[in-house]
């Protein structure tokens, strides 16, 4: 994994993310994967001059979506990056059909959120589902509701359920802008 300690730890983090998520494109599409969480740290950098955040943000998908392991982040970045991008992974089931699980995962989350996530953990959150949120938007936009087609769960109701929910375990951030677009977001996306 090229790793160059000399690099300041935002872009030490962007190559180790690059790297990991090389040839990977965003689901529906061909948008390379590593435009979400560069999107996503930089959401995150609206909130907070946090670095290390900042950095667990470019990295959020790196455990979930390859072979990366959170002892590899921990080994490369530290325990509390390690932290934050284990408190954004799902456990997702891989000896399970993906959408089988997609409900019990997504409850874990927001039950995570509710109870034990800190402020960086839900920060981190944020940006995540806002930068997914926006894509589901912009793609909603160009083909309707054909956009849902690409999830393991197709089910537009049930993505309501979860962003509606992920909001409110979020609205203890409803002062930052970035909180308020994705409440936005959800009304818009899910017409209410």
């Amino acid at each position: 994994m090229l790793s160059d300690s000399r690099l300041p730890l935002y872009e030490k983090a962007v190559v180790f993310a690059a790297t990991a998520h090389q040839r990977t494109t965003r689901k529906g599409s061909r948008i390379p994967y590593l435009t979400h969480p560069i999107e996503a740290a930089a959401i995150v950098a609206e909130l907070s001059d946090d670095e290390e955040l900042i950095a667990a943000a470019v990295l959020h998908d790196v455990v979930e979506d390859t072979d990366i392991t959170l002892q590899m982040i921990e080994q490369y970045f530290g325990k509390r990056i390690a932290y934050y991008v284990g408190s954004e992974t799902e456990n997702k089931r891989r000896d399970l059909p993906p959408e089988s699980t997609w409900e019990l995962r997504k409850q874990e989350t927001i039950t995570y959120l509710l109870e034990k996530a800190d402020r960086g953990a839900k920060m981190l959150a944020l940006a995540d589902k806002l930068s997914n949120l926006r894509s589901i938007e912009r793609d909603m936009r160009k083909i309707g509701d054909r956009v849902w087609e690409r999830f393991n769960q197709k089910d537009k109701a049930k993505h309501a359920w979860l962003y509606r929910q992920i909001a409110e375990a979020l609205s203890d951030l409803d002062e930052y802008p970035a909180w308020k677009e994705y409440d936005q977001l959800v009304k818009t996306v899910f017409e209410e």
